[in-house]
């Protein structure tokens, strides 16, 4: 058997039998980008909403900065991370530095801008359909964005989806303010990279098979909920 199809073999054998390695990795993931989507849900749906809708000196600036931190590199966004968490930082005190709060603290930076600037694309959108609208029913600026997200928040999964993906796939960030270490801050990607590095590829391309269909998997069933809602609901 050629090392190609012995290595995905192996491979294979770990899926079946969901070693416990796996099955650590993979949950810690999931917990990790969860948290940030969430934060993200939290900051970047109701930012962006307020950018599209705002009216306030800056909001351009904004909106341009929001949207290039959108490709902001992993690693800086980490050592900046890394900085305000480490002892002689303005949250070492907290000591969150290598631990799961510091990578969904550093995936969070990663995931908001996203998140918001597709939102305020969304938003923005509508605005322009409902704004004569919402004046006439004299609502307050808050009330707008409100109503907007919410009438939009089948669109809004887009937004959603993103900073998932933006999340599982990161590497860089986590690695700096996780370091990686076993069964405490371990995720799939910082994992297959250390595993390809030590030539274990096997449990790489395990962990790889596995964050590909996780993605998948949670694209498919956020769409088909989205696609349920909208039958629905309207």
């Amino acid at each position: 058997m050629s090392l190609f199809a012995a290595t995905f073999s192996e491979a294979f054998s770990l899926l079946a039998t969901f070693d416990d390695r796996v099955a650590e990795i993979v949950v810690l993931s999931l917990r990790v980008s969860g948290g940030a989507v969430l934060i993200g849900m939290l900051f970047g749906l109701p930012l962006g909403a307020c950018l599209a809708i705002g009216n306030f000196p800056g909001k351009h600036t904004l909106s341009v900065l929001m949207n290039g931190l959108m490709g902001a590199p992993s690693v800086v966004v980490g050592v900046i991370v890394y900085l305000l968490l480490s002892r002689s930082g303005p949250l070492g005190d907290y000591g969150l530095l290598y631990t799961p709060a510091a990578m969904v603290f550093a995936q969070s930076l990663l995931v908001i801008p996203l998140m918001a600037a597709i939102t305020r694309q969304v938003i923005e959108d509508a605005w322009q359909r409902c704004a004569e609208e919402l004046r006439v029913m004299r609502f307050s600026w808050w009330q707008s964005v409100t109503t907007l997200l919410y009438d939009c928040r089948h669109s809004l999964v887009v937004a959603v989806l993103a900073g998932l993906g933006r999340g599982m796939s990161e590497v860089g960030a986590v690695m700096i303010v996780g370091g990686n270490i076993d069964r405490a801050t371990r995720v799939m990607t910082t994992t297959i990279a250390l595993e390809t590095s030590k030539g274990d590829l096997p449990l790489a391309i395990a962990l790889g098979v596995v964050l590909v269909v996780v993605i998948l998997a949670l694209n498919a069933f956020a769409f088909a909920m989205r696609g349920w809602a909208m039958r629905r609901y309207g």
